[in-house]
C-alpha cells in the first residue's frame, strides 16, 4: 500500500492518507550504490560486480575495499590495504582478558556484541561522534572481529590465544588462530571466499539496523554493535547451524524421502530453502555447493554432500513447483562447508559477522554522506480516547 501526500504552500508535504507494510516489506527506505539483487535471475551484485566474479578474483580485503572506497583497488591500493588490516588482525591484552573471562555459558554473539562495543574506548571520543566522522578509521579496529572469535573458541576448548599470521588471507588467518594449523591453500582460499559471499547483501535486518542507529549520528562502533545484535536473532542468523540439525534429525540418505513426505504433511519448513528475495536458487549458494563438492573430496566424506543433494532433488518436485516456488540459500551448503573446515556450529553466525562487518561500514558511510534521520511512523489501532477513572473506581 502506497502514501497519498499533497504539496502544502510552504513547499512542504500533508500527509493525506496513510498505510502500513509489515516487517516494511515492499517498501524503499533509501537509495543505496552499494548492492544489487536480482531476485528473479538469481543474480547478486557488490558495486556493479557479479558475486561470480568477485568469488572467482578477489579476496575478502579486496571486497571490503571495494565496498567502502566504491572501486576495485590497483595493485599498489591493495598492498597497503591489505597491510593496513593485516597489521589490525592481533587483539590488545585487555581484549584478551575480557574475552577470557567471559561466562562460560554466555553465547559468543553476545560477547562479539560487547567486544564491539569495548573496542570504541580506544577511539576518539569527539571523532567518533563527529557528523564527518570516517568509519573507513575505524576498520583497522573493526577487522578483529574474526581474531574475537577465534580467539573465544580456544579459550572455551581450554586452549591458548594464538596470535595472528600476517602471510594468510583474512579468512585462512582466521582458520589459523582458531585451530592452531596453517590451513592448506585450498581451505584458505574457501574460508576467505566464504567470507566475500556473507560480506554485503543489501538491506537485510542487520544493515538496516547499523543505518538506523548511523543515522542518529552515533558512534560507528555503536552502529555496529547494534548489527551484531539484530544478526543475534534468529530470524537473521543461525540458518545454518538449523541445516545441520535438520541433517542430524533425517540420519542418513535412505530416510530422506520418508523425512520429507512427513514435513510437508505437518506444513514445516525445510531448513536452508527460500529468500525474501530470490525466486531462484541464491547464487552464493550454488557457490557454496562447489566449496562442499571440493571439501566432501578432499575429506572423502560425502556424507552431507549426498544427503543436500538428494534432498535439493526430491525437494525440486514439491517446492519448485508451487505458485511461490522456494530455493535453497546460501545457508543451505554452507553449514556443511564449515563443519568440513572444522568449525564447530555454535560460531557459524559469529563467523557470519565476520563477513559482513564490512558491508555494514559501507552502509554507514553511505548513510552519513547524505543522512536523515530514520523517524517512520506507526499506524495506531489502540482505543479511542477514554476518561481517566480514579483507582477507586477501576
Amino acid at each position: 500500500m502506497a502514501l497519498s501526500f499533497r504539496e502544502t504552500r510552504s513547499g512542504g508535504r500533508h500527509m493525506e492518507s496513510v498505510s502500513f507494510s509489515k516487517g516494511l516489506e515492499g517498501v524503499i527506505a533509501a537509495a543505496s550504490d552499494i548492492c544489487r539483487i536480482d531476485g528473479n535471475e538469481g543474480r547478486l551484485y557488490y558495486r556493479g560486480y557479479s558475486i561470480e566474479d568477485l568469488a572467482a578474483h578477489s579476496s575478502f580485503e579486496e571486497v571490503t575495499y571495494l565496498l567502502l572506497n566504491e572501486h576495485l583497488p590497483d595493485k599498489q591500493e591493495l598492498e597497503n590495504f591489505s597491510a593496513r588490516m593485516r597489521r589490525s588482525r592481533d587483539l590488545d591484552p585487555h581484549i584478551l582478558d575480557m574475552i577470557r573471562h567471559f561466562p562460560p555459558d554466555g553465547k559468543p554473539m553476545e560477547l562479539l556484541q560487547a567486544v564491539v562495543s569495548y573496542l570504541s574506548g580506544y577511539v576518539e571520543h569527539k571523532i567518533q561522534h563527529s557528523a564527518t566522522c570516517d568509519c573507513r578509521n575505524t576498520l583497522h579496529q573493526v577487522v578483529q572481529m574474526a581474531s574475537v572469535v577465534a580467539a573465544y573458541y580456544r579459550f572455551r576448548e581450554g586452549k591458548e590465544y594464538i596470535k595472528p599470521d600476517m602471510g594468510l588471507s583474512h579468512g585462512g588467518n582466521f582458520l589459523y588462530m582458531m585451530r592452531g594449523t596453517r590451513p592448506e591453500p585450498w581451505e584458505d582460499a574457501i574460508m576467505d571466499t566464504s567470507l566475500v559471499l556473507h560480506a554485503e547483501h543489501g538491506f537485510n535486518a542487520s544493515t538496516f539496523t547499523a543505518r538506523v542507529v548511523a543515522s542518529t549520528l552515533s558512534t560507528c562502533y555503536s552502529s555496529i554493535s547494534a548489527a551484531v545484535g539484530a544478526l543475534y536473532g534468529s530470524l537473521h542468523g543461525g540458518a545454518n547451524e538449523a541445516v545441520l540439525r535438520m541433517l542430524q534429525e533425517i540420519g542418513t540418505i535412505d530416510n530422506l524421502e520418508a523425512w520429507f513426505r512427513k514435513t510437508m504433511e505437518k506444513k514445516q519448513k525445510v531448513m536452508g530453502y527460500g529468500h525474501r528475495i530470490y525466486k531462484t536458487k541464491d547464487p552464493r549458494a550454488v557457490i557454496m555447493e562447489g566449496f562442499l563438492k571440493t571439501l566432501s573430496e578432499k575429506r572423502n566424506d560425502f556424507t552431507d554432500y549426498n544427503m543436500l543433494k538428494k534432498l535439493e532433488e526430491i525437494a525440486a518436485h514439491v517446492l519448485g513447483s508451487r505458485d511461490d516456488p522456494v530455493y535453497p540459500n546460501v545457508d543451505f551448503f554452507s553449514g556443511s562447508v564449515f563443519k568440513l573446515l572444522g568449525i564447530p556450529s555454535y560460531l557459524f553466525t559469529p563467523i557470519f559477522a565476520v563477513g559482513r562487518v564490512s558491508g555494514w561500514l559501507a552502509h554507514i558511510l553511505e548513510q552519513r554522506k547524505d543522512n536523515r534521520l530514520y523517524r517512520p511512523m506507526s499506524l495506531y489501532n489502540g482505543p479511542d480516547p477514554r476518561p481517566y477513572l480514579y483507582i477507586g473506581e477501576r
